[in-house]
């Protein structure tokens, strides 16, 4: 419990300069990590039909999902820096950050 608090705590740091980052910045012209596009490509093919405008929480914490999401993020290891760590995810990306509208994954 107490890691799993201390990478909510990281996670909600990030968000915060996440979403001042992306609400301050045309997206299209921003990137976070050197593989930005690799991580999209490899993420399109792993979950093709998965919506990421309005998340459903089955689709990223079922048994299911989590046999998918673990070896996507391996993959990252030595690749990007912190590729485990937990973060925060607006369920609804049209709306913000609030309890209500955002799951930890």
């Amino acid at each position: 419990p107490r890691v799993e608090l201390a990478w909510a705590m990281k996670a909600h740091q990030h968000a915060e300069v996440y979403f001042n980052l992306i609400s301050s910045v045309d997206p299209k012209f921003l990137n976070l990590t050197k593989v930005d596009d690799l991580i999209y490509s490899d993420f399109r093919k792993t979950f093709r039909d998965l919506n990421v405008e309005v998340l459903d929480p089955e689709e990223l914490k079922s048994e299911e999902a989590k046999e998918k999401w673990r070896p996507f993020c391996l993959r990252f290891e030595g690749v990007v820096e912190d590729f485990n760590y937990g973060t925060l995810l607006r369920l609804d990306c049209r709306k913000d950050y609030t309890e209500e509208n955002t799951i930890f994954g």
